[in-house]
């Protein structure tokens, strides 16, 4: 069995992560950023495509007549054709839960940084202002309290209810927006209206279908709390980057914290470059080195999973 890895970079990074436990499936071939004139080159000679951000659509399928499954180190699967997919018989598994400590752990990096200021204190003190005070502190900035804040949750998948869960350790009042609800008990499920209107902080974590792009725009950030804060690890394609930029610069929103992007790296004209009161990452909330071990093994897992005859976190199983 032939093997095609088309962007391992984005998993091991300088080879950080070691991908020698595939060689137990058949013969590997890796690119670690793969074009698209090589991805139709390879495409007739493979069985299997493991790969992360590499778009697989109708032409490269077409193309890869013994393409039998698509591995995915990653959760979302909107580079992959799936109707595609499903019509010619080929299974795409995506890696599930596996980002879901990190992720969570990063939506609350940038709930601490801007309501505790911590950089901008640093700042302060290093520029000599803590030296100036004629008392013991200096509060050169406000601060405030995550206890008592409103977190709204839009999507509850696995980084959605890790994130409840952690608000919760903070003593803030988490609210979910979901496309299902399953009430257990605890969880309180409110209108998409009402999360808008009732939030001190909007969390995003669904994924980017036909129904969630540009989810949030200029008519939604209007609908928000006068000074909310806004966080987004999902695909940057739920948000209108522009009126971001628009709601940050009039001051609608305090802050936001932002780790994905409509276009990835990041263009040398886009839009958020420099928006005041932002914190951007550039999508790496999935990408600590034990995350993305983990991330592996998972789709190590997923492949022999397959191999087998029994399918495991498969988004596409004809």
């Amino acid at each position: 069995m032939r093997i095609l890895f088309t962007d391992a970079a984005t998993v091991a990074y300088q080879h950080d992560v070691s991908l020698r436990d595939f060689e137990q499936f058949g013969e590997i071939v890796a690119y670690d950023r793969i074009t698209r004139e090589e991805l139709l080159q390879e495409a007739p000679t493979v069985e299997v495509i493991l790969c992360n951000k590499t778009v697989i659509d109708r032409e490269v399928m077409t193309a890869a007549p013994n393409l039998r499954y698509i591995g995915l180190f990653a959760t979302g699967y909107n580079n992959i054709d799936v109707v595609c997919a499903q019509e010619r018989g080929v299974t795409v598994c995506n890696a599930g839960s596996y980002s879901t400590a990190a992720v969570a752990q990063q939506v609350f990096a940038y709930l601490l940084s801007h309501f505790s200021k911590v950089e901008p204190y640093t700042q302060f003190v290093q520029s000599g202002g803590w030296k100036a005070s004629d008392i013991f502190w200096a509060y050169a900035m406000p601060t405030d309290e995550l206890m008592g804040k409103t977190i709204g949750i839009v999507g509850y998948g696995s980084i959605g209810k890790e994130v409840e869960k952690i608000a919760r350790a903070f003593s803030m009042h988490p609210i979910v927006c979901a496309r299902t609800v399953r009430p257990n008990g605890q969880t309180e499920f409110v209108s998409f209206e009402e999360l808008l209107a009732q939030s001190d902080i909007i969390t995003v974590h669904c994924p980017l279908t036909d129904q969630t792009n540009e989810l949030f725009h200029a008519g939604t950030f209007a609908k928000m709390k006068d000074g909310a804060f806004f966080v987004n690890t999902s695909r940057g394609g739920v948000v209108d980057e522009t009126a971001l930029r628009d709601a940050l610069q009039s001051g609608k929103l305090s802050g936001a914290g932002i780790d994905v992007l409509t276009e990835e790296p990041m263009r040398t004209d886009c839009v958020l470059y420099q928006a005041p009161n932002l914190l951007i990452t550039p999508h790496t909330a999935w990408a600590p080195l034990s995350t993305r071990k983990r991330l592996v093994a998972v789709v190590r897992d997923n492949l022999d999973a397959y191999l087998k005859g029994s399918p495991q976190n498969a988004v596409v199983k004809p």
